[in-house]
C-alpha cells in the first residue's frame, strides 16, 4: 500500500546543530567566557567549552551533498544548508521531503549530554544544559508546536538536580528525555541499580518518555568517541575503519533493550516507556526469542529475575523501536508488534535519506495494510509521545 495523503511522517529521530550563541545568549554573565561558544582556527568552526575543543564533525552535517564529499573533519557554518541549525529553514526541508513534525536530539552536548558529564564544572555544566533546554523549546518547539516534539537532556550526574530537570522540563512541556544508552560506560550505576529510582518515579510522573539515543554513553563498538577523542577503558579497534562502528550501532540499544528487560525496573514502574533512537528494529525478534530462551532456562537459580513476567512481554509494554530504513525488520513486523515500530527520518546525519525520505519509506512500507502503515508513520509515535494532531482531524481519514 502506497504512502497516501493522509499518511502524515512523524519522525521520531532527527539532529540539530546549535547556533553559535545558544549559550552565549542564555548563561548567567559569570559563565558566559567559559561556556559554549564558536571560535575560528584553521578556517573551521570549532567549539570550545571551558578550555576544551571540540569539533563539529562534518558527518553531522551531511544532507545536500554527494557520499563523496562526506568526511569527519570539522566544518564551517557556511558549510552546512541552513536547514541545520534554523528552524525556518527546517521545516521547508521538512515540507520538501514530505515530513509532517520531528523530535530533535543535540549535537553539541551529545545526544544524552554527555559533553556537560565530562566537565570538569559541574555548576557551569548543569547552567548549559538548562540553556539546551530553554532553547529548543524557544527557539524550535514553541514557534512550531505542530511539526516538533518537545524533547530535554537532564543533568543525570546528579539525581536531585536529574529529577528538579524533569519536572521543569516537563512544565515547559517536554515529551521526553534524552538519557545516555546504559550509564555503565560512564561510570554511573547500572540499571539494575536503585539509583535511579528517582529518575523513573519523576518520568512517570510526569509521562515522559525516555529516549535512549545510540552512543549517548559515549560507547561505541569498534570506535573511541569522546568528542572525537578515546575514552578511558573504551575497548576500540584503531586498525578498523569506521565502517566497523557505523555498521554496529545498533548493538548499542541491543545491550540497552536486555539489560532493561532483566533489571526489575519494568515491573516496578508500570508506565515507564522507552523509545530506542537510531536502532533499528530487524534485530528485535531475535533479542526477544533470546530472552524468553534464557529466562525460561535459567530463571530457576538466578535470585535477581522476576519468575513470572516473560521479556518479550515486557518489551511490548515498556518498549519501542525506530527506524531509518529496514526492510527486513518491516517484512517481520507481526513478530515486533505493529504498535512498537517508528519511522525516523536522522536529518541532517549520513543515514538520512533527505529528500527522499518519503518516496523510501512508499516503497519498505508498500506491503503493509493500510491501517499498520499510519501507525509506523505516524499514531504509533503520537500516542507514545503525547503529540496529537493540533488541527483535529483524524490520523487515517
Amino acid at each position: 500500500m502506497p504512502l497516501r495523503d493522509h499518511h502524515q511522517i512523524v519522525s521520531v529521530d532527527d539532529h540539530l546543530i546549535e547556533h553559535p550563541r545558544v549559550w552565549q545568549d542564555r548563561l548567567p554573565e559569570k559563565f558566559k567566557e567559559r561556556g559554549p561558544r564558536i571560535i575560528e582556527k584553521d578556517n573551521k568552526h570549532i567549539w570550545v567549552y571551558d578550555g576544551d575543543v571540540y569539533p563539529t564533525v562534518g558527518l553531522n552535517a551531511v544532507v545536500g551533498k554527494p557520499p563523496e564529499e562526506w568526511g569527519l573533519d570539522p566544518v564551517r557554518y557556511e558549510d552546512m544548508i541552513p536547514g541545520c541549525y534554523d528552524p525556518a529553514a527546517r521545516i521547508k526541508d521538512m515540507d520538501l521531503d514530505g515530513i509532517q513534525a520531528a523530535m530533535l536530539f543535540p549535537s553539541f552536548p551529545g545526544f544524552g549530554g554527555g559533553v556537560f558529564f565530562r566537565a570538569k564544572d559541574k555548576e557551569l555544566a548543569l547552567a548549559g544544559v538548562k540553556a539546551w533546554n530553554d532553547y529548543y523549546s524557544e527557539e524550535w518547539c514553541k514557534p512550531y508546536p505542530d511539526r516538533f516534539i518537545p524533547l530535554c537532556i537532564v543533568p543525570f550526574w546528579d539525581i536531585e538536580e536529574t529529577v528538579r530537570e524533569v519536572h521543569r522540563c516537563a512544565a515547559m512541556g517536554a515529551r521526553t528525555i534524552s538519557f545516555p544508552d546504559s550509564p555503565v560506560p560512564m561510570g554511573l550505576p547500572s540499571f539494575h541499580n536503585a539509583h535511579w529510582e528517582p529518575l523513573w518515579n519523576a518520568c512517570e510522573e510526569t509521562g515522559m518518555v525516555i529516549s535512549l539515543h545510540f552512543g549517548s554513553s559515549a560507547y561505541v563498538p569498534g570506535f573511541s568517541y569522546s568528542a572525537m577523542q578515546a575514552v578511558p577503558g573504551q575497548m576500540s579497534m584503531p586498525d578498523a575503519p569506521f565502517a566497523v562502528a557505523i555498521t554496529l550501532f545498533s548493538t548499542n540499544l541491543m545491550w540497552s533493550t536486555v539489560d532493561l528487560l532483566f533489571s526489575g525496573v519494568l515491573q516496578r514502574h508500570p508506565k515507564l516507556r522507552f523509545s530506542l533512537a537510531e536502532g533499528g528494529i530487524g534485530w528485535i525478534p531475535y533479542i526477544l526469542e533470546r530472552s524468553d530462551f534464557v529466562w525460561e532456562r535459567h530463571r530457576h537459580y538466578m535470585k535477581n529475575i522476576d519468575f513470572h513476567t516473560r521479556p518479550s512481554d515486557l518489551f511490548r509494554e515498556h518498549i519501542w523501536g525506530c527506524f531509518i530504513d529496514d526492510v527486513f525488520g518491516v517484512k517481520n513486523l507481526d513478530l515486533i508488534g505493529h504498535n512498537k515500530a517508528m519511522l525516523e527520518i536522522d536529518y541532517p546525519h549520513s543515514d538520512s535519506l533527505w529528500p527522499n525520505s518519503r518516496k523510501r519509506a512508499a516503497e519498505v512500507l508498500e506491503d503493509l495494510p493500510d491501517d499498520v502503515v499510519t501507525k509506523v508513520t505516524e499514531t504509533n509515535a503520537r500516542e507514545l509521545f503525547n503529540f496529537p494532531r493540533i488541527d483535529g482531524t483524524t490520523p487515517g481519514q
